[in-house]
């Protein structure tokens, strides 16, 4: 993802890593408002979002941006892991501690010590595993399996999860000390369907990424950059970079079509562009006309422009707002 970070007062050297992430949607852009800020903290940060909009990029640039970037960050899925395995991978074992611990060996909380250390799918941790984390949290200590004495620990804690934590505290299923440690700080990515304007600019920049390697073209055509626009997006911004792949891959010409988009049918179902044609009024049928005309238009000078509205505002000679108007009009911000 891209992010234009002129929005925001970066720390020195932090540009290059808000750089990586894009969009100009108001609710992104107020989602990666604090994050410069909230990196120079040291307390957890709790990452909310769906599965797809970026959750680990989040937590990257937190750490890049810190005072802990010359040190690891380490990346964890709490959900692909057993109860014993978790905890072996997290705090590590002493020789001894089970069958086949025939030497000690360290946990991501002693392979990061002076980094980051990034919990996914963090609602997945057993009640044993929770008590256990809120003890490294909250005392900055741990103990290995089958140690006998604990040991400290200076990691940041990152969390990220697309479950309802507050509503799973109430139920019971996790601790609510655990999660009032973990979101001292939260930051909430809005998923892309939330994020429309954002789709075209993210689209070229998946394009680019990927077309690199070939040295190769390639552009969205009108009807492509529409299905894009109109999609729901249910795997968010990873299922998008995956359907640039694919057209990359299935495109045999330098335009990119809707047929190789291949879009999931879970989605919502791609719209033609065109109306279907139907008698009517004269004033009915022109407004259709300059209507679908408009439309195609955006498209076309959004799909050129890499999907920046301001740059798109200065080459069709519209302020700004005037040509934001315009896009709320057709659905397109």
């Amino acid at each position: 993802m891209l992010f234009h970070s002129g929005h925001f007062d970066s720390p020195p050297g932090g540009t290059h890593v808000l750089a990586k992430l894009v969009g100009e949607a108001p609710a992104f852009r107020e989602a990666m408002r604090e994050v410069p800020i909230i990196a120079r903290a040291s307390e957890p940060v709790l990452i909310l979002g769906e599965t797809g909009t970026g959750k680990e990029l989040v937590a990257r640039a937190l750490h890049d941006l810190s005072g802990r970037s010359q040190f690891p960050f380490v990346a964890f899925n709490c959900g692909a892991f057993t109860e014993t395995l978790l905890e072996d991978e997290l705090f590590g074992h002493e020789r001894g501690a089970f069958t086949d611990a025939h030497a000690s060996r360290k946990g991501l909380l002693a392979q990061a010590e002076g980094g980051t250390v990034f919990l996914d799918e963090v609602d997945t941790l057993s009640a044993r595993a929770q008590v256990d984390l809120l003890r490294a949290v909250q005392e900055r200590r741990f103990r290995p399996l089958g140690g006998q004495r604990e040991r400290p620990t200076d990691v940041r804690i990152l969390a990220a999860t697309n479950a309802p934590l507050e509503r799973l505290v109430r139920s019971g299923r996790f601790r609510a000390d655990l999660y009032y440690r973990l979101g001292v700080f939260s930051v909430s990515l809005p998923p892309l369907r939330e994020r429309k304007q954002d789709v075209l600019s993210l689209a070229c920049h998946f394009l680019k990424k990927h077309l690199a390697a070939d040295r190769g073209e390639k552009r969205l055509s009108t009807g492509a950059s529409a299905a894009l626009v109109e999609y729901d997006w249910p795997g968010n911004v990873r299922e998008l970079e995956n359907a640039m792949i694919r057209a990359i891959r299935l495109c045999v010409s330098d335009t990119i079509e809707v047929s190789d988009l291949r879009l999931n049918a879970c989605g919502v179902a791609c719209r033609s562009v065109m109306p279907a044609e139907h008698a009517g009024s004269l004033n009915a049928r022109k407004k259709a006309v300059v209507e679908r005309f408009e439309r195609e238009y955006l498209l076309e000078l959004l799909s050129e422009h890499d999907g920046n509205v301001s740059r798109a505002a200065r080459a069709c000679g519209k302020e700004r707002r005037a040509l934001g108007k315009l896009l709320k009009k057709h659905g397109l911000k």
